[in-house]
């Protein structure tokens, strides 16, 4: 015998179970995942808090920046403000050097060109007067002994026997000269007349021997090579 259930006994409507499972299972997933990602996010942002707040390695750069500023600032630049400097103050020591020089050269040959001249140029009747002026361009122990020389030999012999002597200088060079002393190289030719006899002629190469005293230049050696 097949009884019928009661009509007044029903099922749970099953659209308000999927229902209820539904929001159940949403309710959860969502507790999951927002736990999850506060978990990672508070996780990212822990570790990126620890890295940017790690003060090394910016303390580091910014170290190393402020120490290669005062490397720049205080050592380099000066450094090379005294190179520049010093190179300035040689370049002008050599151009004042080199033009000193050019000087000395220049006046030492003229002295020692007119200072041969003067030494080995005389007439008999004013013999004296000629080799006392050319004392003048001498000095030294050379003056001295040139000194003695004209005037116990050269002068006398000139006046006794008529002896004109005639020198003229076609060439002279520099061999070093500084600022108060100078070498040069001087080529003589000397005509002497002795009475009437016809003149003689005698080329020569002279080593000159210069210093420069109370700012004239005053020939201090006379060697014939």
């Amino acid at each position: 015998m097949i009884s019928r259930l009661p009509t007044s006994c029903s099922f749970p409507d099953r659209h308000a179970i999927w229902r209820g499972a539904y929001v159940a299972l949403s309710i959860n997933i969502d507790d999951v995942t927002d736990d999850d990602d506060a978990d990672a996010l508070d996780e990212g942002n822990s570790t990126d808090l620890a890295a940017d707040d790690d003060p090394k390695p910016v303390a580091v750069l910014a170290k190393r920046k402020i120490r290669w500023r005062h490397v720049v600032a205080y050592d380099v630049l000066p450094g090379m403000v005294v190179l520049l400097a010093a190179a300035a103050g040689s370049m002008n020591w050599l151009n004042w050097s080199q033009g000193q020089q050019d000087v000395a050269r220049t006046e030492s040959v003229r002295a020692a060109r007119d200072g041969a001249v003067a030494m080995l140029s005389y007439r008999p009747d004013t013999v004296q007067n000629d080799l006392d002026a050319a004392k003048h361009r001498l000095t030294g122990a050379f003056r001295d002994s040139y000194s003695s020389l004209v005037d116990d030999v050269v002068a006398m012999k000139a006046i006794q026997k008529l002896i004109t002597s005639v020198a003229t200088v076609p060439a002279a060079a520099s061999v070093s000269a500084s600022e108060n002393h100078a070498v040069d190289l001087v080529f003589v030719n000397q005509t002497v007349t002795v009475g009437n006899d016809p003149p003689s002629n005698t080329n020569s190469s002279v080593r000159v021997t210069l210093d420069k005293v109370d700012g004239r230049w005053l020939i201090s050696g006379f060697e014939p090579i």
